[in-house]
Order: structure tokens, then sequence, then C-alpha cells
């Protein structure tokens, strides 16, 4: 009777621990069904898109700064000139008027491919839209029709010719091959300079895998000085890297105060 009831006990504690792993296992079971079911829900929400072009920059609501070497002129060039040259009326002291780049294509009359990738190159060096230059008359020799497009051009004024000066001065003419100087025999008489460029690689803003071909281009300062010798001292003060000179000019701009 004894071992009866000893194994009964047993088979009943068995029996009893059986069933509280299974609730208890259903419990588990549960309880990651609903945090499944609540994952679920979660996950299953849409993301909201953000349109980051609707958001305000670190200068928003700040006025357009002037640009560097512009401010360069202001504040020390003028200064330096009328002195140098006993200028009493301000309107005499001579500026930059416009900066104009000119390339000539000829094998556009047979490939007129070649005339859309300088277009291109030229809006990345300039940040502005080149116009297209067309012939005025036809030669046989060349195969040249009028009108047909052989060319491009881009004028260049106000801030973007200020900035396209700066990086010209300060970035481009280091790169030119055997750079040892612009001459100083290219003025026209009238205070216009122009210079010849072989290689539009100089520009830091062309790819050097991207290039097809290699051509020049020529860049004119126009400015509003009367007399060669006015227009040198322009150009020497904005930091133009001339042929002879010891040490280049080095535009230096007065930094804003804190407050």
């Amino acid at each position: 009777m004894a071992t009866k009831e000893k194994g009964a006990a047993k088979g009943g504690a068995k029996a009893g621990a059986a069933k509280g792993g299974a609730a208890k296992g259903g419990a588990a079971k549960g309880g990651a069904k609903g945090g499944a079911s609540k994952g679920g829900k979660q996950g299953g929400q849409p993301r909201q898109a953000v349109d980051f072009t609707k958001r305000d920059h670190a200068g928003a609501g700040l006025p357009v700064p002037m640009p560097r070497l512009k401010a360069h002129y202001e504040q020390t060039v003028r200064a330096v000139l009328a002195k140098q040259f006993g200028f009493t009326n301000p309107m005499e002291i001579p500026s930059l008027e416009k900066i104009v780049i000119n390339c000539g294509v000829g094998e556009a009359v047979k490939q007129p491919k070649l005339l859309d990738v300088v277009v291109e190159e030229l809006a990345l060096i300039t940040g502005q839209k080149p116009v297209r230059r067309k012939a005025k008359k036809s030669v046989a020799n060349f195969g040249l029709r009028e009108g047909q497009e052989i060319g491009a051009s881009v004028t260049m004024r106000g801030a973007r010719m200020w900035e396209f000066l700066d990086r010209f001065v300060t970035v481009a003419c280091p790169r030119i091959r055997d750079f040892r100087g612009l001459g100083t025999k290219s003025f026209d008489g009238r205070g216009n300079y122009t210079l010849g460029i072989k290689e539009q690689m100089i520009f830091p803003e062309i790819n050097y895998d991207m290039v097809e071909q290699i051509h020049g281009m020529d860049i004119t300062f126009v400015t509003t000085a009367t007399k060669d010798a006015h227009a040198l001292a322009l150009l020497h003060q904005l930091g133009m890297p001339f042929r002879g000179d010891d040490k280049p000019v080095t535009p230096k701009v007065a930094q804003p105060s804190a407050a």
C-alpha cells in the first residue's frame, strides 16, 4: 500500500509539473505572439518622407556677401591707384568692366558634337551658359558656310566676373605648365588686356578623366581705363602675376569685426 501511494504521489507531481510547464509555455507563446503583433503594427507604419530641399541653410536670411576680390578693390586698390596716378576725381579711377572668354572650334565644321563638349566645359568654368557663335562669311577652302556654328563665348559681369578673376589668379595660373608669368605686351592701347590659354585643364572644374579633346581659349579683361599703364596697374593690384614681378600682389581683405 505504501508503495502504491508513493507512486501515485509521484505521478500527480509529474502531471502538475507538466501542466504548469504547458501553461508557462502557452503564456510565453502568447507573449511572443503579442510582441510580434505589436511589433508588426509598429513596423507596418509607412515612414514619412523628408524633403531636404526645403530646409533653410545656415546663411538663410543674411545678405549676400561681397566677392573677396571686389572687397579688396574697394578697400585697397582704389586708394593705391588714386595716389599713384594722382586722380582727384573718384570716377577717374579705373575699374574692371567685364571679362569675355572666346573659344573657336574649327573642327566643329566636320564634327558638330565637339562644339557641344566645349559649350559644356565653358559652362562649368564660368558658371554661365555660353553663346554659340556662327560664321560671318563662307570660306570654300575650309568647307565653311555662312551661319554655321564654329565657336562659343561667355561674357561675365558683376559678382561672377570678380569670382572668376579670383579663381583664375589664385588657382588656375599656378597650374599652367612651365608658368613664368603673364606677358605685358598684350594690351590693345585702350586699357584692355587679352591672353591666350592653351589647355582648359588648368581650371579645377574640369575633370581630367572626362576630357575628350584639349583645346584653348582667349580671355579678355575689359577695363574702364583709357591708357595701358592704368590698366596694367589695376590688374597688377588685383593680383595678376605679370612676368618680371619679383613678388606678385596678394589681395588682402579686412575681416569684419566680431560684433
